[in-house]
């Protein structure tokens, strides 16, 4: 957790070439770093209504393994063939041809993987450091848990909450958020006895089940003996068959990923689900697209920045370091090797 991209020094003199990082094949099985190639291209020319960003840091996020499948039921664009990839990104103005933001601003924006980057300027979000302490927090995932918890599991005080998919960068958000609403007790899902360790001993996570261990609905029960109020799913599947066996009456479930499926290329997760019995017991299951909740940002993010100045929220992440670390950093969070998010340095 290095450097300090909100100490900007005086605007860098711009190259005549970058590098950016290609889809050079989509994956057959498991994604490789040879899938892409490093290339590079002039640095490209900004027209009106443009800024030209020196990338900084970028973030990897589970969706852009489906993204390089081709993506084709998100509604985001995929990752093309002989193409840069895309993606969350953090970066200093080096040029702007008028307009109200001005060389040496920090901005975020969607065109990552790549060290410069012509950005419209409507889609160049202006960095406050007065909201977040630390800069690199813009790129977490911190708002997708924010809504999960907030407006998807609607979580209360004295609530027992299950975190799916806890040690990411979204479920390492939800569980502190989850606490903060007054949760009585937070369980995460992970899949290695470290990281659970991790999310106990670091996150305050009261219990957590391990992925390939027991039975998840056995050890659900054994850590939730008077069942589950409110439900984070990111993942899918098995764990939140489990989790609805254990819902108590009047649960509710915030549907926010499909890491079970996504990790292999997909969006898809299928389930069982027994409707009488969701209708008899009165749970709620809610899907969670950020799209439908934008009013709700500015809270979570002043939330987010409270938390993170009282010392009451971390931002777990790991940096890598280097445009050309950019295609590991994926295979690697798409493998589990990291906690929280994973970001690369340009």
């Amino acid at each position: 957790m290095t450097g300090d991209v909100s100490a900007v020094p005086a605007v860098p003199a711009v190259p005549a070439e970058q590098r950016e990082v290609w889809l050079r094949a989509r994956p057959d099985g498991a994604l490789k770093v040879d899938d892409f190639e490093l290339v590079r291209v002039p640095v490209p020319e900004v027209r009106a209504g443009q800024v030209l960003v020196r990338n900084r840091l970028m973030s990897v996020v589970a969706v852009m393994r489906t993204l390089v499948e081709g993506g084709d039921d998100l509604p985001v664009p995929s990752a093309e063939l002989g193409e840069p990839m895309w993606g969350p990104a953090l970066g200093e103005v080096v040029a702007a041809p008028g307009g109200e933001l001005v060389p040496g601003d920090l901005v975020t924006h969607m065109r990552g993987w790549r060290e410069y980057a012509a950005v419209d300027v409507g889609e160049a979000r202006p960095v406050d450091t007065a909201v977040l302490p630390d800069a690199a927090a813009h790129l977490s995932q911190a708002m997708t848990g924010w809504l999960g918890v907030v407006r998807g599991a609607e979580v209360r005080h004295g609530d027992t909450v299950f975190v799916t998919g806890a040690a990411g960068g979204v479920g390492t958000m939800a569980g502190q958020f989850a606490r903060l609403r007054g949760a009585r007790r937070v369980i995460g899902s992970t899949g290695s006895r470290s990281k659970a360790d991790y999310l106990i001993k670091e996150l305050g996570y009261d219990a957590v089940v391990l992925r390939g261990g027991a039975p998840i609905e056995e050890q659900l029960r054994e850590a939730a003996p008077e069942g589950l109020d409110a439900v984070f799913d990111n993942v899918g599947g098995e764990q939140l068959t489990a989790a609805l066996a254990v819902a108590n009456r009047g649960a509710r479930v915030g549907l926010v990923g499909a890491l079970s499926g996504q990790l292999g290329g997909g969006f898809s997760a299928p389930v069982e689900v027994d409707t009488g019995a969701l209708i008899l017991r009165g749970i709620t299951l809610r899907g969670m697209a950020g799209i439908d909740h934008l009013d709700a940002i500015p809270e979570g993010m002043r939330a987010f920045g409270r938390g993170l100045r009282a010392g009451t929220l971390a931002f777990p992440h790991v940096r890598l370091s280097g445009i050309d670390q950019a295609p590991r950093a994926l295979c690697e969070l798409l493998e589990g090797r990291h906690i929280g998010a994973v970001l690369v340095e340009l």
